[in-house]
């Protein structure tokens, strides 16, 4: 019989199965996540070579001239070492783990969970799937509350493949885009586009596309030729949130 739940175990039926118990599902990039792994014996002992969680994505690639979504693992995490998981037992992991600092914010359409999955040898690896809420730190926060206050309004936020000119750890970048729909940029920019970079909790760069809005014929021509973006980067830290909202008006105002 317990051949039998071996054959049974290595095509998943009766097999030993794990469930992740996170603390809380909303998170800040930097933070520690803290929870439980809880793994069930099935009908047989089975050897789990590798306990692992890891945190994912999705963004957009273009091949051929084809956008299609990839899933990218942001960290991934060993958990425990090799061990015999006896039949019909529970074994409890509490792990704590720091989310990295690039993990993007769940807005838009931007999805991050956490898979956790157990490795083992010969039979289908069973794995659990939980969802974050991944909120914006104090720095990402000003900077939209900023953009937000000089009358942009946030249209669109996409997790998209990175250029290598910008590409750091990751093979993707987060994408804010933003259209003016109030004040002094309200018909002098057609939309403007921002990457946030943190470096550290307190410090990051800003990567803009600012896209003019077009004036008679010399600015369709521009804008035809893709004349009218200008790109342009800075560095800020949170000493910078006090006058955050007019460094980046006159910022904006320079290529508007």
């Amino acid at each position: 019989m317990s051949f039998f739940n071996k054959i049974l175990a290595s095509v998943g039926i009766g097999a030993a199965t794990v469930d992740t118990k996170l603390e809380k599902d909303q998170v800040v990039p930097g933070e520690e996540m803290k929870g439980i792994v809880e793994i069930r014996g099935g009908n047989t002992d089975q050897r789990i070579d590798d306990i692992y969680l890891s945190v994912n994505t999705q963004y957009i690639k273009e091949s051929d001239d084809k956008k299609y979504y990839v899933t990218a693992p942001i960290e991934r995490f060993r958990l425990a070492a090799a061990f015999t998981m006896s039949a019909n037992d529970t074994r409890e992991i509490p792990f704590s783990i720091k989310l990295p600092l690039d993990t993007p914010i769940t807005i838009g359409r931007t999805k991050v969970w956490v898979s956790t999955g157990l490795d083992i040898k010969n039979a289908i690896d069973p794995s659990d799937k939980d969802y974050l809420k991944v909120l914006p730190n104090a720095l990402l926060n000003g900077v939209l509350n900023s953009l937000s206050s000089l009358g942009f309004r946030l249209r669109e936020v996409e997790c998209e493949q990175a250029s290598y000119r910008i590409r750091k750890r990751l093979p993707f970048i987060q994408e804010f885009e933003f259209v003016p729909i109030a004040g002094y940029f309200r018909g002098r920019l057609d939309e403007l586009e921002l990457v946030f970079m943190p470096n550290t909790q307190t410090s990051a760069d800003l990567w803009f596309q600012i896209d003019r809005k077009a004036r008679g014929l010399g600015g369709f021509l521009s804008e035809a030729l893709e004349m009218d973006e200008t790109n342009v980067r800075i560095s800020i830290t949170q000493n910078d949130l006090p006058t955050l909202t007019n460094q980046l008006e006159s910022l904006i105002k320079k290529y508007a």
